[in-house]
This record gives C-alpha cells, structure tokens and sequence, in this order.
C-alpha cells in the first residue's frame, strides 16, 4: 500500500474494556484501515492505512468517541 498513513489518536473518552472494543471495531470498519492498536491506559489509538484522518475520526466520532490527532512533535 503506497498510501499508508499512521496516526495516533486521543480518545479520553474510554473508560472499560466494552470501550476499546467498540474503539476497535469503529477504526477497523473504515475501508482501507490496515492496523488499529488501541492503548487503554494512555487513552490512545494508533490507526494505519489508507484512509483519510477525517474519516477515522468521523467514525469515532459516530459511536460516541470524539478524538483528536496526537500532533507529531508530542510522539
């Protein structure tokens, strides 16, 4: 995939294990979505492929997890 892309997420919303599941499965639905980690502790989700950061976050964003990018300098 020459496309790919990687950004981690901050999800404070997440408070469970049903969270990160539904985390999960949110990120991974979107088509071209290769990789989906999800870090609980950190309140974090570290999203790869190939589709846009709008529309990972839109996704999340429709299931009740609003998000924001971690800017690259704070990585």
């Amino acid at each position: 995939m020459e496309n790919t892309r990687q950004y981690r997420l901050k999800v404070p919303g997440m408070h469970c294990s049903g969270c990160i599941r539904t985390v999960e499965a949110a990120l991974k639905r979107v088509p071209g979505t290769v990789r989906v980690r999800v870090d609980y502790l950190r309140k974090e989700a570290t999203v790869e492929g190939e589709a846009s950061l709008e529309t990972w976050l839109a996704e999340l964003q429709a299931v009740g997890y609003p998000a924001q990018v971690i800017p690259e300098r704070a990585r």
